[in-house]
């Protein structure tokens, strides 16, 4: 083995930017890629999350990302800034629809995004990074603790028709 084979990545590294609209066909693909998500999302009618994408695109405390590996897009996540009068008046960081694509899994890239994640959310002044997660998704808990998070708080969601 050479030095130049030796200092080659095994995966080349994935690139984090910022989604566009582009963009909301693979990401509404990567949400719809798993068991929960598969009986609630669907690729046959992109209007409603192109218009979400339009409402999260236009607030600037809201931030859609995506994972691009060769041209491919491999994980997203969204980061909510949410400006509080607890703790001092802090803000706290919100991680929603953490995705990482299948060919993907396994590969680190969803430790990166949480890491950009929690970095980002420490460079616009947060105190505290939050997330929720499905009770079944048990594999993704044990992700989520081994980066430091803790199962702190009891999650509700109230569904609106």
């Amino acid at each position: 083995m050479t030095d130049e084979t030796a200092a080659q990545p095994a995966t080349p590294v994935a690139v984090i930017r910022r989604a566009t609209a582009a963009d909301v066909a693979g990401i509404v693909a990567m949400i719809a890629d798993d068991q929960l998500g598969a009986t609630r999302e669907s690729v046959d009618d992109l209007t409603p999350y192109l218009k979400a994408f339009k409402a999260i695109e236009s607030d600037p405390n809201q931030v859609l990302v995506v994972a691009e590996r060769n041209g491919d897009l491999i994980g997203t996540l969204q980061l909510t800034i949410i400006p509080g009068l607890s703790r001092r008046g802090s803000s706290r960081g919100l991680v929603e629809a953490v995705r990482v694509a299948a060919s993907a899994r396994g590969s680190g890239l969803g430790t990166t995004l949480m890491e950009w994640a929690v970095e980002e959310s420490r460079n616009r002044g947060c105190t505290l990074v939050q997330l929720t997660s499905d009770k079944t998704r048990t594999e993704a808990h044990r992700f989520y603790e081994r980066l430091g998070f803790t199962n702190s708080h009891e999650g509700f969601k109230l569904k609106l028709s």
